[in-house]
């Protein structure tokens, strides 16, 4: 049984204020891809504490914002107060029965290294998807992963792991072609401290 929905519980008290340089990082990542871009209705898969959702608000007429713990949510709620923006507590391991809107993006940010089997999530997200519309991808680097980079967090009770699955490159751009996407670009993103192995990788592939 994962432990990501008690474990994000847990880490929603002090997300926001922990030295965190993925989530920093993959922030930069997403604004540095999305910048030119303008969208209509977004989904927002992995929203969190609302750390991309202010600036999506910036960039689309209408927000869906989603997360797994409604902890997170709830301080995303309490941060961003936008009638152009929807929360939903979300399992996206389950179907996609949350809305019968369609998106000109779909994003995820630091979910897909909690899924692991990812055909399913890509599946939902085509069929919801708009023709053209645009699905990026922000996660913690699978070379970070290789060398044992996992999402965790310290507590009194000591460092907490988060269940996560390695994903190479080749797994994303694959299940991605399989339902329907096309390439359109691949980014590497390095703390500046360290300039030898990158921390973010962002795919971002069009719906063809």
């Amino acid at each position: 049984m994962s432990n990501v929905k008690e474990a994000y519980r847990v880490w929603s008290e002090i997300y926001d204020s922990n030295l965190n340089k993925t989530r920093d990082l993959e922030g930069i990542a997403l604004r540095s891809v999305l910048n030119s871009f303008q969208f209509h209705h977004c989904l927002e898969v992995g929203c969190g504490t609302g750390k991309n959702t202010a600036w999506f608000v910036t960039k689309a007429q209408k927000v869906t914002s989603i997360d797994l713990s409604e902890e997170m949510l709830q301080l995303a709620k309490n941060k961003i107060h936008n009638k152009r923006v929807e929360f939903l507590q979300v399992d996206i391991n389950n179907a996609w029965t949350f809305t019968n809107d369609t998106f000109d993006l779909v994003s995820f940010s630091l979910v897909l290294e909690h899924i692991e089997k990812l055909d399913h999530v890509f599946a939902e997200a085509s069929r919801l998807l708009n023709q053209n519309g645009h699905l990026y991808l922000g996660e913690l680097h699978p070379f970070k992963q290789y060398s044992g980079s996992k999402a965790r967090f310290e507590t009194e009770e000591g460092m907490q792991i988060v269940d996560c699955f390695n994903h190479h490159i080749s797994d994303f751009i694959r299940v991605a072609n399989k339902h329907g996407f096309i390439l359109a670009s691949l980014d590497e993103f390095f703390d500046e401290d360290n300039p030898e192995i990158p921390r973010i990788l962002t795919l971002l592939f069009v719906k063809s």
